[in-house]
């Protein structure tokens, strides 16, 4: 009988693995220490990394595709020095007013990895800083709702929590070094 009970882990980028939580140039990007032997924690335990991010920065003309794409390869590099990687990268590039599909709390970049890989999103995490878009869309699929206090978290929890709606996370963490300590304990194999 198969046990294992969490398939992915879902990590949104700014305020979460790095960065202030407000939207910066890709190539101003910076991860927190402890991001990439958090995310080495998680690909050590066999869990699929998957980096989902709102950039509409693109789309509002900021800085081009290529050049979030260029930041993707730095975030890349970056872990390969710690033996992480993520398994995937889900973004959405475009403006607020599109009303595209795919910019959280919207679930298709949840989808689009659904669909990729086949598993059920409910045996899934994620984890961001915010519970108006990381948390929603996380509660929209049945996933587990991971709240990290850094970037934009801690204000989350207090000055914006009417903006959750009813949605209450499954765990609040100081930071991804922390919720993946969490996730790392609840995970069951055979």
């Amino acid at each position: 009988m198969e046990v294992v009970k969490i398939k992915a882990v879902f990590l949104d980028r700014d305020g979460t693995i790095g960065g202030t939580g407000g939207g910066i140039h890709p190539f101003e990007f910076r991860m927190y220490d402890f991001a990439p032997k958090a995310i080495k924690k998680l690909n050590d335990i066999g869990v699929k990394v998957f980096l989902f991010t709102n950039q509409s920065r693109v789309g509002r003309g900021y800085f081009t595709e290529e050049e979030l794409w260029q930041g993707f390869e730095n975030m890349k590099d970056e872990l390969a020095k710690h033996s992480a990687h993520f398994d995937d990268i889900y973004y959405c590039p475009h403006h607020p007013e599109d009303d595209c599909e795919c910019q959280k709390p919207k679930v298709g970049l949840l989808l689009k990895a659904k669909e990729k890989y086949g598993f059920d999103l409910s045996q899934c995490y994620v984890v961001g800083d915010t519970g108006s878009s990381d948390l929603e869309a996380a509660s929209r699929v049945g996933a587990k709702k991971f709240l990290v206090r850094t970037g934009w978290g801690e204000s989350s929890l207090t000055t914006h929590r009417d903006l959750w709606k009813d949605i209450e996370p499954d765990y609040i963490a100081d930071n991804l070094e922390d919720a993946v300590q969490w996730i790392s304990e609840d995970i069951i194999f055979l």
